[in-house]
């Protein structure tokens, strides 16, 4: 069965339709390789910086604390001990890369799902040919389609006064097929895509 949505110039008015591929736009949602396609994003933002000292690397220790005798404390060789406040830390957390990857198949499979999810709410355009990069333009096509919500703007290849237009606009995010991730599908509440992007998301997912 074929999807066929309209088309829409920049100024919100109906200039035709398109045909969308099932494959691509009406496959199969797996919400566990969705869960995972986005833990993959933001594990590779991670900086992973962060580290603790251990009992050799806490400055000092080389003076006994206290006396052997006498104090009623316990009979302790070093102040870097984990045991006394300052000293250093047991089994902490060290510089570590949270990276970890998918196979290209499951990113296809990732990105075909997040696609049918996003359908209901993504609207088609003829192009994102901006005329200037002067946010005043960006925000008129947002006034066209009435849009409140945050968006996601897809073109292909990315028009760079589009980019320009609306960088200054926080609930915008403009982005090339390429670029595009899962979690971006999922995060922003409208999808906007030109036509040409979605032939090329036809031709990259098949």
């Amino acid at each position: 069965m074929t999807i066929e949505v309209k088309v829409f110039s920049l100024d919100g008015k109906e200039t035709g339709a398109l045909a969308l591929s099932d494959r691509v736009f009406n496959a199969k949602v797996n919400k566990g390789l969705l869960h995972l396609a986005v833990l993959s994003y933001l594990a590779t933002g991670r900086s992973g910086t962060h580290s603790t000292l251990t009992k050799s690397e806490v400055r000092g220790g080389g003076k006994k604390p206290f006396s052997q005798k006498g104090t009623g404390n316990a009979r302790r060789g070093s102040s870097r001990s984990p045991l006394i406040p300052g000293g250093g830390v047991v089994f902490g957390p060290q510089p570590r890369d949270y990276a970890f990857s998918l196979t290209r198949s499951m990113k296809k499979a990732a990105l075909r799902a997040a696609l049918t999810d996003k359908k209901d709410r993504m609207i088609v355009l003829e192009n994102l040919a901006i005329a200037r990069p002067k946010t005043k333009e960006f925000a008129a096509v947002l006034k066209n389609f009435q849009l409140a919500e945050k968006a996601l703007f897809v073109d292909e290849p990315l028009n760079a006064n589009a980019v320009k237009a609306g960088r200054n606009i926080p609930a915008v995010k403009t982005a090339s097929v390429r670029n595009v991730t899962v979690y971006d599908l999922l995060k922003y509440d409208k999808f906007f895509v030109t036509a040409a992007a979605v032939k090329k998301f036809e031709e990259v997912l098949q």
